[in-house]
């Protein structure tokens, strides 16, 4: 631990919680003593929800950066803190706003439907936003006679594409988590556990994707595991679920499946994990990392996000 820490890390933040009106927004992801303190769990569509309902004075928004940029551009009244403002996204970080709109000159008149992995630069070149559980359905709201430019995942928009047979112009960005997964390793589990079922992420790659008995987002994945009657479930997403998983459902067996390279933690994302207790507890000491942002970025940024939080 660093020095000059307390030594009771728990009851600590649990004090500045108290004495900051914070509340803790964590991300399935994060490591399990993270999501054990948080006030809400979720994906980016829940916290997106629980960022825009919240009456707390703070936010501590232990993700990535995107993440706490989207619970600022919802409450710019409010102190945004993030345990570490070097926790980025690959999908965030391939998607540039000056090459998304140069490729949105291209094609005047489309729709760009941006998956909420991206910068507020991008949410405000973008007509409406989707996360991995609302994504189908926003695709369906846009008329089928109008053109749709889907970014930054070209696996979830390929996913999509297939689900509403809609011709989408995709952005070639990959999530580094998903996309190291690996096929043959998928096939080999699956032959030592021929009960098992298939989870995964549409985040990754098209090929594992059809071995899946299942796809959804990340707590599309939690609720399938806690609620379908199978002893056995290989779970092809970032593994940080699994802690929510094995409470949900203690009575079943859970396989992360490895990356292609077993000897490295390459299915863990490494921004995720760049969050820990000491960064939060210095974060609601010292109210900093603290998300800033210009006042028409964010407007700009938030018309989107309305756009998608509006939908039924």
């Amino acid at each position: 631990m660093t020095p000059g820490l307390p030594h009771d890390l728990l009851g600590a933040i649990e004090d500045l919680r108290k004495a900051r009106n914070a509340v803790i927004l964590a991300h399935y992801y994060q490591e399990p003593d993270i999501q054990d303190v948080a006030d809400y769990i979720g994906d980016s569509l829940q916290l997106a929800r629980a960022a825009q309902k919240t009456s707390a004075d703070v936010i501590l928004f232990c993700g990535v950066h995107f993440m706490a940029e989207t619970a600022k551009i919802l409450n710019p009244e409010r102190i945004v803190l993030i345990p570490d403002m070097a926790a980025g996204c690959s999908l965030a970080d391939a998607c540039p706003a000056p090459m998304l709109q140069r490729l949105k000159d291209k094609h005047p008149g489309a729709k760009v439907v941006s998956y909420i992995n991206c910068s507020a630069a991008v949410k405000a070149i973008s007509d409406i936003i989707c996360t991995s559980s609302n994504a189908e359905r926003v695709v369906r709201s846009i008329p089928e006679n109008e053109r749709i430019i889907f970014a930054p995942d070209r696996n979830l928009g390929a996913y999509v594409a297939k689900q509403t047979s809609r011709d989408m112009i995709l952005w070639p960005g990959t999530c580094i988590v998903h996309e190291t997964f690996s096929e043959r390793k998928l096939i080999e589990l699956v032959s030592k556990h021929p009960r098992a079922r298939v989870v995964a992420h549409p985040e990754c790659e098209p090929t594992l994707l059809q071995h899946a008995h299942f796809i959804g987002s990340t707590s599309a994945l939690l609720d399938y595991v806690k609620n379908t009657d199978a002893p056995t479930f290989i779970v092809a997403t970032e593994p940080g679920i699994l802690h929510q998983m094995k409470k949900a459902a203690p009575e079943k067996e859970l396989i992360p499946l490895p990356g292609q390279d077993e000897s490295c933690s390459c299915n863990e994302c490494p921004h995720m994990k760049r969050n820990t207790l000491e960064k939060m507890y210095l974060a609601l000491r010292d109210l900093q990392p603290r998300l800033e942002m210009d006042e028409a970025l964010r407007l700009a940024a938030k018309r989107p996000l309305d756009a998608m939080l509006a939908l039924p």
